[in-house]
């Protein structure tokens, strides 16, 4: 009998070198183009967890969109540039500080829509107010109404938002409707809403589609997070509520009794092109339909206002973090008071160096987050900077359980205020397709004051005495997720 012997040996080598030259190659790959914290965040992931770090990275690793899309942002964004470049949005507010100016020069060059004058902006606060608001307005349409939301379900809740939807359709109206493709398969209602859409008859497509074998695929967690109604060019509304059910009609979020608190605002006026110029960017991007012998991209109405707004999308289309840059901006130039709402917060250390030095310019810096997270990583990530926010002076206000704050604002003196879809995190910033409003005006700031104090009256002030009773296995799990929440 011939005996065969197994030498481990070259396989050790063998497996040695290949370690190598992973490792080695991850630090010539992941540093490049990518923020130093990421990177690091990568090569540990790498180093601690050779195969599933590399994996993961080959997975999601890329937080660009596909070659192609790029290229069709950068024609829309081209295209846009040039056809606002002269065109009257209305007239400004006088004297407007060189900050502001500035702001929205910078805004401008990143990809941003014109600022826009004489201008109404509404707030809602109510979530089902909102719906029904949503819904009125979509009554009133003789042409057109383009409906892009992140999540959209047909459920009890949003039956009224959809039976409108389907009269305008009977009215001869077109509805166009853009849906994230992964933030709604596979959940509640999914395929009863698309049913719903198709009876009706509104052209709908999926936005950001990884459907690998239908030749669409990009980084699987690559989001289209944006929020916006657009009724004939005239009205439009955006903000951080999605169409569902204050449950998001999970049966998690129900057992635990979890509902979303969220704001949205009502335009009238010339921005509200710049509400369409985004919806119809981002149809592009998904049908190649630029719909501009149809719709006149800046087809500009006077509105009931005076207020001066600038649309600002951001996202992995655009070469820089535009809503990052215009937070930053935004809280250097705070004089006096600079109040920040937004449910996951995790910063990067150019934004918690900005915070730290409004605090010590003596700014009165607040900022409204939840009590309880319906995201584990996030919410502990976010954690891992209370300390820290607290030490330099930030009131942190914590909107009680079981309510989820959703909102996403800021507030800058009396003035200037942002509102929108962007969370205050790097999945925000590098990640998700976002929209924000900049909006100059103290009627504005002042609706936006009424809000900020409904939110304080259903909170609870967390204080540093407070937080340094944290039990040691809070601090260890916060650790870990600041860690994670990097990998980008």
């Amino acid at each position: 009998m011939i005996s065969i012997t197994f030498d481990w040996t070259w396989w050790v080598i063998l497996v040695f070198f290949v370690d190598l030259i992973v490792r080695i190659t991850a630090i010539i790959v992941i540093p490049r183009n990518r923020r130093p914290t990421a990177a690091m965040a990568w090569l540990l992931a790498i180093y601690f967890m050779p195969f599933v770090g590399v994996f993961l990275f080959l997975l999601i690793g890329n937080p660009r969109l596909p070659r192609k899309r790029r290229l069709k942002q950068d024609q829309i964004n081209e295209y846009i540039h040039e056809t606002s470049e002269h065109l009257d949005f209305g007239t400004l507010r006088p004297h407007a500080p060189e900050w502001f100016n500035a702001t929205v020069t910078l805004n401008r060059t990143l990809g941003a829509l014109p600022l826009a004058g004489d201008n109404a902006a509404h707030l809602i606060a109510d979530y089902d107010t909102s719906l029904r608001e949503q819904a009125k307005a979509i009554r009133t349409a003789k042409r057109y109404v383009h409906v892009e939301f992140y999540i959209l379900q047909s459920d009890p809740t949003t039956d009224d938002f959809f039976r409108a939807l389907e009269e305008a359709c009977a009215r001869g109206v077109v509805v166009r409707v853009l849906m994230d493709h992964w933030a709604n398969r596979g959940k509640p209602f999914y395929k009863q809403t698309l049913r719903r859409l198709d009876a009706m008859g509104a052209q709908w497509h999926l936005m950001l589609p990884v459907q690998p074998f239908r030749g669409k695929y990009q980084r699987p967690d690559l989001r289209n997070h944006r929020k916006l109604l657009v009724i004939d060019g005239v009205m439009a509304f955006i903000g951080s509520q999605n169409i569902t059910d204050s449950t998001y009609n999970l049966r998690r979020n129900i057992r635990r009794g979890l509902h979303w608190v969220d704001l949205m605002v009502r335009v009238e006026g010339p921005v509200v092109a710049s509400v369409n110029a985004v919806f119809l960017s981002d149809w592009y991007s998904e049908t190649d339909e630029t719909l501009t012998e149809e719709i006149d991209l800046f087809e500009v109405t006077t509105g009931p206002g005076d207020l001066d707004c600038q649309i600002v999308p951001s996202g992995p289309g655009f070469e820089f973090q535009n809503n990052l840059k215009l937070f930053l901006s935004l809280m250097y130039a705070a004089q006096r008071k600079l109040i920040i709402v937004s449910p996951y917060f995790v910063p990067d250390e150019s934004m918690l160096l900005a915070i730290s030095t409004a605090c010590q310019r003596g700014v009165d810096v607040q900022m409204f987050v939840s009590e309880e997270g319906d995201q584990a990583i996030v919410y502990h990530a976010q954690r891992s900077y209370y300390e820290a926010l607290l030490r330099a002076g930030v009131r942190i206000w914590m909107y009680r359980k079981p309510y989820i704050l959703h909102s996403k604002s800021m507030t800058v003196d009396d003035e200037v205020a942002v509102i929108g879809s962007s969370n205050m995190d790097m999945r925000s910033f590098g990640l998700n397709l976002e929209v924000s409003m900049l909006v100059r005006g103290e009627e504005f700031v002042t609706e936006m004051r009424d809000v900020e104090q409904m939110y304080r009256e259903l909170s609870r002030e967390l204080t540093l005495e407070e937080w340094e009773q944290q039990p040691l296995r809070s601090t260890v799990l916060d650790n870990l997720a600041r860690l994670t929440s990097a990998l980008q």
